[in-house]
């Protein structure tokens, strides 16, 4: 990885982790070695077992970090609320404990922090994305804005907002909300989604939406949610498209339009 060392004494990291301890670590070294130093990082702990805590507090002298930990596993919701509580910055960059930083991160992170310093309806920076967002407007150094169409038919438009890595002020939650800690991750993720939409929050997303962070999950640490979502996402049979696709639109007009967040 090339180096382009940058101190950004305004940002915290702020990783979410459960029972993936290896893949902290992997993270943690990948920013080191990137070049990439935050006034501070926060791992946010969601009830890991044992194994795994001990592991990462042998981390700590290494990469100086604050750990927060939870007595049981309460949720994605209550992972995200309490690590963003803690965060005294103005800024925070959000990310999963399974991804790294490729070639690049640093210097196209620096230009995404500069869009939201110089912007203050910017509300957040996207780094990483499954697909590309459906309405786009180019802004500068390859970022561009999304832009939510309510008349569209192509339900992409949902996810302006996403739990992937991005950049979010420290403010956050007084615009959108805190997340709920009484529901699945994926439907924690949807209710910010649909918050985001109906606060109209304002966006920029990296027009190469993979080439500045990649997931990675092994045989020894997989990810807890990708089998169900692969199965629901990724089965192409015409009827579950038709059913998926149904669904997805009476979930969204329903959310978006009636239902009380």
């Amino acid at each position: 990885m090339t180096t382009t060392n940058r101190f950004f004494y305004n940002v915290t990291l702020l990783i979410t982790h459960y029972n993936r301890s290896q893949s902290l670590e992997r993270l943690l070294k990948t920013f080191k070695n990137s070049g990439s130093t935050f006034k501070e990082i926060i791992v946010s702990d969601d009830g890991s077992k044992r194994e795994h805590l001990d592991y990462i507090n042998s981390l700590k002298s290494e990469y100086d970090f604050t750990l927060l930990t939870s007595p049981t596993n309460r949720g994605l919701g209550n992972n995200i609320n309490k690590g963003q509580d803690a965060v005294k910055t103005d800024y925070v960059l959000y990310i999963q404990e399974d991804f790294i930083p490729l070639d690049g991160f640093t210097e196209n992170f620096n230009n995404g922090l500069a869009l939201i310093e110089e912007d203050p309806s910017v509300d957040t920076v996207r780094f990483y994305s499954y697909i590309n967002y459906p309405k786009l407007v180019p802004i500068k150094n390859g970022f561009s804005q999304m832009v939510f169409d309510p008349w569209s038919f192509d339900l992409d438009k949902v996810p302006m907002y996403s739990d992937h890595p991005h950049l979010r002020r420290q403010t956050f939650f007084d615009k959108f909300g805190r997340y709920p800690e009484d529901r699945s991750g994926d439907k924690t993720e949807y209710h910010m989604m649909i918050s985001f939409l109906r606060n109209k929050g304002k966006a920029y997303l990296f027009a190469d939406y993979k080439a500045l962070l990649e997931p990675v999950n092994s045989e020894s640490e997989p990810s807890t949610m990708l089998e169900t979502r692969n199965f629901w996402r990724n089965n192409n049979s015409f009827a579950l498209r038709n059913v998926r696709t149904i669904y997805r639109w009476l979930l969204f007009n329903y959310s978006f339009y009636l239902k009380k967040q």
